[in-house]
């Protein structure tokens, strides 16, 4: 009995050893998954897809739906009623005979005048009600039309803020497995130099410290290369976020040469679409205060009513009509309308004071942008000259290792400084580009 458990809990767990192998290496392999991918196709995914955009193209087609609202300024409003009305009051009750057309002679007697007991009248209405003269639903019109606008600038810089992060991962994708290539050329050097080191202490010729430190150096680089590959997942993750795609790809890469599409825009700041939905929201504001000014002017709507009265439920035996012209003036509305002009005056000052802020900030961007370009071309040409240096470096001292005249830590530290350079060059590669497609960010500019 013993031996039989026992070989049950040995069966049992390695079964469960495979299953965990089968799932972990299933979900490795799915999360390692390569994927070529260009910015340009990145870009027009993420425009197609982000979740983002649509939300700014629903609050575009949001002020569209309300412009269309406004409609009803010079649309009539057409209402059907079917009104039962039951009365022993005599003036009511005589006046539903007056709506039935059933006024007898007998009618006029005194006793039934003041005394008529309960009568009836059901009345069928149709209204109609059409606006002829509102000055101030006008002016609110345009001012929900010109919101329109508003959120379509918005809409666009939007797009412009996705396109600029998709833009940023990607320089940081090219930037890691710019790193990653790095990375393996120092492997594969060092682990040839630990070969090497490895035969060198067989044969007697290097202490026991130069193999364990060439070992360190190894682990240490083989390290980071993981670490890179992790960072390769995160980046194209986060690409495949911006693009609306499950997680789990990793992307590979084409070097992209960015150039500056706007440097001939630069002093148009106004032409960015944030300047201009800031602007358009200005201009809406005013065609509000000239709204609300303008409800103080008179109003003139007509109206018609086309009525059947019948003492019967459903019926339609006397009908009639009513028409006519209402102009209706609010001459004072405790300063309702005062105050609210101050309030409107007010906002649209602050909104004036946030456009004049943003162009100076986008000003003073642009200007450090630009300065950040030129520092990353200086650091370009000073890291090819510091990497060719480090080239010749590392040779003549790995020459003077295998020559016996060197030793282990010179050769490590030559290795190690030529990655350095290396990775410098890169990243001020990486610094060009990015600036230069913020610069394009800031400067993008809208029809």
């Amino acid at each position: 009995m013993q031996k039989h458990t026992s070989l049950s809990s040995l069966s049992r767990g390695y079964i469960l050893k495979i299953a965990f192998f089968l799932v972990f290496g299933f979900n490795l392999f799915a999360q390692t998954v390569e994927r070529p991918l260009s910015l340009q196709k990145a870009l027009e995914q993420s425009i197609l897809q982000n979740r983002q955009l649509g939300v700014a193209q629903l609050d575009e087609d949001l002020a569209k739906s309300k412009f269309k609202q406004t409609e009803a300024i010079w649309l009539p409003q057409v209402n059907f009623s079917y009104t039962g009305l039951f009365s022993d009051n005599p003036l009511n009750s005589f006046g539903f005979k007056l709506q039935q057309g059933s006024v007898q002679a007998t009618d006029f007697n005194p006793t039934l005048l003041n005394k008529p007991g309960g009568n009836q009248n059901y009345l069928s209405q149709l209204s109609i009600q059409q606006p002829i003269f509102n000055m101030d639903m006008l002016y609110m019109r345009q001012a929900a039309e010109k919101q329109i606008d508003v959120f379509h600038y918005q809409k666009m810089r939007t797009q412009d803020g996705i396109k600029m992060q998709v833009t940023q991962a990607y320089l940081q994708l090219e930037l890691l497995y710019e790193a990653k290539k790095v990375v393996e050329e120092t492997l594969n050097a060092m682990k040839n130099m630990l070969q090497f080191t490895q035969d060198r202490f067989n044969q007697g010729l290097l202490q026991k410290s130069d193999l364990l430190n060439a070992e360190v150096h190894v682990k240490a680089v083989e390290s980071k290369l993981a670490e890179t590959n992790s960072q390769i997942r995160a980046i194209s993750d986060q690409l495949s976020f911006l693009m609306n795609q499950d997680p789990g790809v990793n992307y590979t890469i084409e070097k992209v040469d960015l150039e500056l599409v706007n440097s001939k825009e630069i002093a148009n700041i106004a032409n960015r679409s944030d300047i201009k939905a800031m602007k358009g929201a200005e201009e809406s504001l005013s065609l509000m205060l000239k709204s609300n000014t303008n409800s103080g002017l008179p109003r003139l709507n007509g109206f018609a009513n086309y009525m059947f009265n019948d003492y019967k439920a459903l019926g339609f035996n006397a009908n009639s009509y009513l028409l006519g012209i209402n102009l209706s003036w609010d001459i004072f509305k405790g300063n309702q309308v005062k105050n609210k002009t101050a309030t409107l005056n007010l906002e649209k000052q602050k909104l004036q004071e946030q456009i004049k802020i943003q162009i100076n900030q986008a000003s003073v961007e642009i200007a450090k942008t630009t300065q950040q370009i030129a520092d990353a071309v200086y650091k370009i040409n000073l890291g090819n000259i510091s990497v060719d240096q480090a080239e010749e470096a590392y040779k003549i001292i790995r020459n003077r290792y295998t020559q016996g005249l060197s030793n282990t830590t010179d050769v490590l530290m030559a290795q190690t400084q030529l990655s350095e350079q290396k990775m410098l060059l890169s990243k001020a590669v990486f610094e060009q580009k990015m600036a230069k497609a913020y610069l394009n960010f800031l400067t993008e500019s809208t029809k």
